[in-house]
């Protein structure tokens, strides 16, 4: 493995991520997982741009932006913003114009990272192959953290909701020593999960994120809402979307807070025992 100048020579914002990770050795633990992820993103990208399915475009987009910027590379997150923007636009074109461009940055920061990993070339190999760039026939790649969902909890667990792995991953860690946490990747999933445990107190907290695919966070709350669930299990928001049309639609719903992204350790500490006290008060 380089020393972390070396990212930092490549233009890579690390202090910045370091905030998020606080320190070396978990942004060290976590980046193999954001090449595989980022890669996984660009080839749902490529599905939905041929279909000109821009709804789930810019969702995708959206989570390879947030993902970026989680990792220092701000560079592709700025174009994934772009994609984003004239995505929600239905700018079709702009998305046809400039997807090879958006995959050449997405290939520059898999390159750096795999580099980064694998060391000076006299260096063994931290992983056992570099993650794939993105390309006209690349597969798709499976996740480098597989996640069983388990659905019915037996313990106090932290429920979060994030089409993100890096971000369910990183819950994950903050609290596991502590908590049981739960995971799902799209609304649908917590759905699944809140309603396998509506008869039990076993969901202390749930973090939500808003924009995702298939089922966006929205339809979350309204089902809890409809099902009258909130005092038992309260939601806070995590979510990269801070337009004030979306900060005043989830406050539609009685969380308890919203957390932007991008956000450190102590920021989802904080809003976690905030949440879980909500619970315990009421």
């Amino acid at each position: 493995m380089k020393s972390p100048e070396f990212l930092t020579s490549k233009g890579v914002d690390l202090q910045k991520s370091l905030e998020l990770f606080g320190n070396i050795e978990t942004y060290n633990d976590t980046v193999g997982e954001f090449i595989v992820g980022t890669a996984n993103k660009t080839n749902k990208l490529k599905e939905y741009m041929a279909i000109k399915d821009l709804a789930n475009y810019a969702t995708y987009v959206h989570s390879l932006k947030s993902d970026a910027k989680y990792f220092g590379f701000n560079k592709l997150a700025d174009k994934a913003f772009e994609h984003e923007q004239k995505s929600k636009e239905g700018d079709i074109t702009y998305v046809y114009q400039n997807f090879n461009d958006l995959v050449a940055s997405v290939n520059e920061a898999i390159a750096i990272v795999n580099e980064y990993l694998r060391g000076e070339p006299d260096q063994p190999a931290v992983i056992e192959q570099p993650a794939p760039a993105v390309s006209e026939t690349t597969a798709p790649t499976q996740e480098s953290v597989v996640e069983k969902l388990e659905q019915s909890y037996a313990e106090p667990t932290i429920l979060v909701v994030d089409d993100s792995n890096i971000i369910r991953n990183f819950t994950r860690r903050i609290f596991e020593s502590k908590y049981a946490v739960g995971t799902a990747k799209n609304g649908q999933e917590a759905i699944d999960i809140i309603d396998a445990n509506k008869d039990s107190d076993k969901i202390v907290a749930i973090l939500l994120d808003l924009n995702m695919p298939k089922v966006d966070g929205f339809a979350v709350l309204q089902y809890m809402q409809d099902n009258n669930m909130f005092e038992k299990i309260p939601v806070s928001i995590i979510s990269g979307d801070s337009s004030k049309e979306t900060i005043h639609n989830a406050y539609k719903y009685p969380i308890v807070d919203m957390l932007g992204k991008p956000f450190n350790e102590n920021d989802v500490k904080r809003v976690v025992e905030k949440t879980i006290m909500y619970k315990e008060l009421s």
